[in-house]
């Protein structure tokens, strides 16, 4: 690890005041002191939010939720109000990693780790999500993690969270404090990058924008779910994740809300997914018409080709679940 300076921020105004170049925030740190000491992550100063105030899940007027950017995986998970409204995400959250870590994970931070893939993390390797322009040894080599929608010719890395898919599915909002003084809302559709020819540009923040809060809209109509496929059952990133929220009313479905995780380059969502099912009756056929938009331009990179058979399989088990349907 490399030497860096600390700050200890006061206030959401004085942490982005104390930006500058090669500066990062730091709450929970389950990600970040990793890549510090591998060298992936090399900051020349650390500000410390942690003590921010910044911790408060509360309701908005309009009947959804604000939650703090440093809120914890666990207290978010335990909160009476989101098991009520929003049960997708506290399962989504308790299905990621250890209680440990998700004691000290930030919301905030949950939104920002990295990708898990093998290549980005050996510094030995190509990866040009870690060193631009260097390769992608992954598109090669043992890949059975990567993702297989949003995939570029320079990056083939999965997302990692779980929690970004569900706040996904739940039409979530992005709330943010520039060194300006400004506040910025960003629809969580809107926040992650594809890879394309820069894949180290992971997100649409700006150098020295902070995230203070997620906001979430009233809780979406009918039942809710979130499905997660790994290796083991506890403590595995997922290799297949759905979240799902389906209304049927009158014997059709009447909204569709659907975010996918392990597939994407991003947390994934796609509209034509969701219109393929509006005013269908439940049905497999509806089921495996709407896996069919989804996987549409799904590409397998050999190691990972099984994921695409095992996200058909995974959606049309969850639609079954959440609708009733046979």
């Amino acid at each position: 690890m490399k030497t860096f300076d600390y700050v200890k921020a006061q206030s959401p105004e004085a942490a982005v005041a104390a930006t500058g170049p090669e500066a990062q925030f730091i709450a929970g740190g389950t990600n970040l002191l990793d890549l510090m000491k591998l060298q992936i992550a090399t900051p020349a100063k650390l500000i410390d939010i942690s003590r921010l105030p910044l911790a408060d899940v509360a309701q908005t007027a309009g009947g959804g939720l604000l939650i703090g950017a440093l809120v914890t995986n666990s207290d978010l998970a335990a909160n009476a109000q989101v098991r009520a409204a929003y049960p997708l995400l506290a399962r989504a959250l308790l299905a990621g990693a250890s209680p440990q870590l998700r004691n000290k994970a930030s919301v905030g931070g949950n939104l920002l780790q990295r990708t898990r893939c093998a290549y980005f993390y050996d510094t030995v390797m190509a990866c040009n999500k870690r060193a631009p322009g260097t390769g992608c040894a992954a598109q090669g080599g043992h890949n059975r993690n990567s993702a297989v929608l949003g995939t570029s010719e320079a990056c083939i890395a999965a997302h990692p969270s779980d929690m970004a898919v569900a706040l996904l599915a739940l039409d979530a909002v992005i709330v943010t404090l520039n060194p300006d003084g400004d506040r910025r809302r960003i629809a969580l559709a809107d926040f992650h990058c594809l890879p394309g020819a820069t894949p180290a540009t992971e997100t649409v923040l700006r150098p020295g924008e902070l995230i203070t809060h997620v906001e979430l809209p009233p809780a979406p109509a009918g039942m809710q779910m979130y499905r997660k496929v790994r290796d083991r059952a506890s403590y595995a990133f997922a290799l297949i994740s759905v979240a799902g929220a389906i209304a049927v009313e009158g014997g059709v479905i009447t909204s569709a809300r659907l975010a996918f995780g392990g597939v994407g380059t991003k947390p994934w969502r796609d509209a034509a997914v969701e219109a393929a099912l509006i005013g269908k009756a439940p049905t497999t056929a509806a089921f495996e018409a709407a896996a069919d938009v989804l996987l549409s331009t799904a590409r397998g990179h050999g190691h990972n080709d099984f994921k695409i058979p095992l996200m058909r399989r995974t959606l049309i088990a969850t639609l079954r679940d959440l609708t009733g349907g046979k």
